[in-house]
């Protein structure tokens, strides 16, 4: 039997990589893991600013890495709508493709800030329950730790 393959994004907040990540799922008939819904699942109040969310996101990464790693290999395809942002998150996705022996999907959605920001703005009528979170401040603090992802990386780079 062959490995599922694993499939993630990068792109600055409100490029579009959760909308990306559920077409993805639907057409490639796979599983789809949102971090946003786990960590909201798992520590409901308990994340309200970015040191919160990196310190829960870093414990479910913990937990779901074997998981994630074994669905692969059961030949079942895996949609993971997590940040693959910085060199270190991009190096997690490597584990799991090493460890489970699995080909992968990797995208780039490269957006110009002005058109994250309108996003962002459409997010926070749509979902009011993220505003908090949803706001040019956070914006510009997340970008703080955004990494372009270079091709010296070992990852094979998809535009779009």
């Amino acid at each position: 039997m062959s490995s599922g393959t694993l499939i993630f994004f990068c792109g600055k907040m409100g490029a579009g990589k959760s909308t990306k990540s559920k077409k993805v799922a639907a057409e490639r008939n796979a599983i789809l893991i949102s971090e946003d819904e786990w960590l909201e699942k798992l520590y409901p109040g308990e994340i309200s600013t970015f040191d919160d969310y990196l310190h829960y996101s870093k414990r479910l990464k913990s937990l779901l890495q074997s998981h994630v790693e074994g669905i692969l290999r059961k030949g079942i395809n895996v949609v993971m709508d997590f940040s693959a942002n910085s060199k270190r998150q991009r190096d997690w996705f490597k584990q799991i493709i090493t460890n489970a022996g699995s080909p992968y999907e990797f995208y780039y959605l490269k957006v110009s800030d002005e058109l994250c920001l309108k996003h962002i703005a459409q997010r926070r009528i749509e979902q009011p329950e993220r505003a908090i979170f949803d706001t040019e401040e956070v914006f510009n603090k997340v970008n703080e730790y955004f990494e372009t992802p270079q091709e010296c990386e070992g990852l094979e780079i998809r535009y779009g």
